[in-house]
């Protein structure tokens, strides 16, 4: 059986390589080169559990100073009025 995004429908998934944001706690922890499926026609993303639980286990070690990001970026926050 063949998948479909479950957002359009569309049946042509691509495996790519994607930037994934985990924010937790008004934290953050930016991932680059992540696998995921993508869909061909609106851009949803699909990404396997074990791959959120590494993420999640990065975010963990890197907020708990058991390891150092490669990198750091100011990110500036702007409120919407």
């Amino acid at each position: 059986m063949k998948k479909a995004c479950s957002f359009c429908g569309n049946s042509n998934l691509l495996e790519v390589r994607a930037q994934y944001t985990y924010k937790h706690d008004g934290k953050m922890l930016i991932v680059e080169d992540v696998p995921c499926e993508q869909c061909e026609y609106c851009g949803e993303q699909y990404f396997k559990a074990q791959v959120l639980k590494k993420i999640e286990q990065d975010f963990l070690d890197v907020y708990s100073k058991r390891r150092k990001a490669r990198s750091k970026i100011t990110v500036p926050v702007e409120q919407f009025a």
